[in-house]
């Protein structure tokens, strides 16, 4: 799955040798020698793509860089690598969200696994956020007394338990819940209530 590798760290050496060994591998390679680089031309959200980064980069190191992104929202997964073990350091940026943290000198299949997963990994959430968003939108296009009836099926009400709830009859009820499902198309209750597991209706964090 060929993608955008941004390769950051201050070895001019280790550049040359890693946009080499990338671009062996289909991959399209931009190297930079600082963080503040990078952060001065920071990628496009759009492309396919990862940040390999070296922790011990001077000035702006490699967890500053990773704190800012995230500040700046950026998605490109990063992953880390340095010439020491530093097994602190490591669990604080995989905590952090680096998809992987190598130790130097790394192998070419370890390398470009790491960034296939981490690729992969990126892909899938982009993907399942799309979704939610869908469903999101969905959700805001229900009319008030809709949304009501939504959030008391969800959470397993009957028709008749939501009618005395809302002060009307069954029959009324079952029209809005008819138009609740088809506004979020859905065709049965258990794929309504996976939707609202999933953007946090149920547990009120949406």
């Amino acid at each position: 799955m060929p993608g955008r590798v941004h390769v950051v760290d201050d070895d001019a050496s280790f550049r040359i040798a890693i946009e080499r060994r990338l671009k062996k591998a289909g991959y399209e390679v931009v190297t930079y020698p600082s963080a503040q680089h990078f952060l001065n031309r920071v990628p496009s959200e759009g492309d396919l793509g990862c940040i390999l980064l070296d922790v011990r980069i001077p000035g702006l190191n490699g967890a500053e860089l990773q704190r800012r992104l995230s500040e700046l929202g950026s998605t490109l997964p990063i992953v880390f690598f340095t010439g020491h073990v530093d097994v602190p350091t490591s669990e604080r940026s995989i905590k952090a969200g680096a998809e992987d943290f190598l130790t130097r000198p790394v192998a070419s299949d370890e390398l470009l696994q790491a960034i296939e997963r981490a690729m992969t990994l990126r892909e899938a959430r982009r993907g399942l956020k799309t979704k939610l968003d869908m469903v999101r939108t969905h959700i805001a296009a229900l009319t008030p007394r809709e949304r009501e009836v939504f959030e008391l099926v969800v959470r397993g009400k009957t028709n008749k338990m939501i009618a005395n709830a809302l002060g009307c009859t069954e029959r009324t009820i079952k029209a809005h819940r008819q138009r609740v499902m088809e506004k979020m198309q859905v065709q049965s209750l258990a794929e309504l209530v996976t939707l609202a597991e999933r953007v946090g209706v149920l547990s009120g964090t949406w």
